[in-house]
């Protein structure tokens, strides 16, 4: 039997990995620089969080199977505060949010946040 969390972690890795790959090709089709804008940052910050909160989550599906949609929220707003925290002020230097600030963090974690949502939507359909 394979281990769920191990699987989901390396699914994650690879999928961001490769996002972040097109991501940076755009870039250089687009003659942008390539690594502002902290975009290495958030992608290995929303890989991180993204494996905390299924790691929290796949630990107490069980016990919370009930509240698992709230944690999964709670985990939503754990990511925006580390936004808030780690990102908006540098972002807000210019006093302006680039489309190019925005895609560098939005991207992994939109990805994350799907990724995320099917494995709790499978989840819940296996526990009723």
């Amino acid at each position: 039997m394979k281990n769920p969390f191990f699987s989901f972690t390396l699914k994650t890795t690879i999928i961001l990995c490769i996002v972040f790959g097109v991501h940076l090709g755009v870039l250089h089709l687009l003659q942008i620089p390539l690594f502002e804008n902290k975009i290495v940052l958030s992608y290995i910050v929303n890989l991180v969080l993204v494996i905390v909160i299924f790691g929290a989550l796949y630990l107490l599906k069980k016990k919370y199977k009930s509240q698992l949609g709230f944690l999964f929220l709670a985990g939503s707003f754990l990511k925006f505060i580390v936004f808030f925290i780690l990102f908006y002020p540098y972002y807000k230097i210019d006093n302006e949010i680039t489309r190019l600030e925005f895609a560098a963090f939005f991207i992994p974690y939109a990805v994350g946040l799907v990724l995320e949502s099917v494995s709790l939507s499978k989840w819940l359909n296996k526990l009723q």
